[in-house]
């Protein structure tokens, strides 16, 4: 195994990691960095590895601008007789990112070039600030700001993760004038959202057998609403090959992975919203917003990750909805 565009090996935890870091960020991809292997991919592995992990988060989240939690993962993976730190960072949508001690400049902003992080030209950091998300949802002021999170607050405390008085800002729900913004009023216990989940006669739309809503609430508690109905329609079927083998209509697992996709990558800025529609021979999920900025489409079916909303990410990550960053669409298609 050897370093790629996209991949980069360090024996351990060294002091230039968020140089390298805001490269992947940068990049229209993201990568992986994977701590505890040579420059060749060699195993040499970590003596504290649960030490190392709680540094990098640190180090991340302290150290790079704008905010970049949502747009890591970090997991630590036995290998052999040893660990290592595999940290898998997606591409952010809110370039150019940059060291905070540097600034927006070319000692402070970096892309991934080959296996090496160069220094981005001033050119292209203005450009990249330009075109920046000016309709980022952390900068859209909620039109309603008598908001209320007593269901967020819920699914936190089932995780062992209670939301003290600083959850707003920590989560990222105000705007730089300290209003809600349009992230909090998707959070909130009540808002206009609206969810469709159809079920069809036939395989097109021209007989209707059931039309049902999940909105108006706190998103989360739409999308666990949609995956349990989803589940109750995911009927057995027993199939006699030989021996009986009972068989759902869809995977249960990549079922999962396109409605959670559906909930954190769609595009609400447009005020459309997903929509679930059950057919006689198929199920299929619309989510609103095409690729992102620069996001090819071979690069999305390769399981590299842009998340459109950063801040959706990780609190679904945070209450247990999403799992890692790029393994959905690969495991969908795996499966299928």
């Amino acid at each position: 195994m050897t370093e790629t565009h996209s991949i980069e090996y360090k024996r351990e935890l060294t002091n230039g990691l968020e140089k390298e870091v805001v490269a992947f960020l940068n990049y229209s991809s993201g990568g992986k960095i994977i701590f505890g292997r040579d420059n060749d991919g060699n195993l040499i592995g970590l003596s504290d590895p649960d030490r190392d992990a709680l540094k990098i988060k640190d180090r991340l989240k302290n150290n790079i601008s704008p905010s970049i939690m949502g747009l890591f993962d970090i997991k630590i993976l036995p290998d052999a007789d040893a660990h290592i730190i595999e940290l898998t960072l997606a591409s952010g949508p809110e370039k150019p990112f940059h060291l905070k001690k540097y600034g927006l400049n070319p000692k402070g902003c970096y892309l991934s070039v080959g296996t090496a992080a160069e220094p981005m030209e001033e050119a292209m950091i203005d450009q990249l600030y330009q075109s920046r998300t000016r309709n980022s949802f952390t900068k859209i002021k909620a039109d309603k700001q008598d908001l209320q999170f007593s269901q967020l607050r819920i699914y936190y405390e089932e995780k062992d993760k209670p939301l003290n008085d600083q959850f707003a800002p920590n989560l990222e729900l105000l705007t730089e004038a300290d209003d809600f913004n349009y992230n909090a009023y998707l959070l909130a216990n009540t808002n206009t959202t609206s969810f469709k989940l159809a079920m069809y006669a036939s395989t097109d739309r021209t007989q209707i057998a059931g039309n049902d809503e999940y909105g108006n609430t706190c998103i989360i508690t739409a999308a666990k609403k949609i995956l349990d109905r989803l589940d109750v329609e995911n009927r057995t079927l027993s199939k006699m090959d030989g021996d009986r083998k009972d068989v759902r209509l869809w995977d249960q697992e990549a079922l999962r992975e396109a409605v959670r996709n559906a909930f954190v990558h769609n595009d609400y800025t447009t005020e459309t919203f997903p929509k679930f529609e059950i057919f006689s021979d198929r199920l299929e999920i619309t989510t609103y917003g095409g690729l992102p900025i620069g996001f090819s489409q071979e690069e999305f079916f390769s399981g590299y990750s842009a998340p459109r909303n950063k801040v959706l990410m990780r609190v679904f990550r945070d209450v247990g909805l999403v799992d890692s960053l790029g393994i959905s669409v690969p495991r969908i298609l795996q499966t299928y």
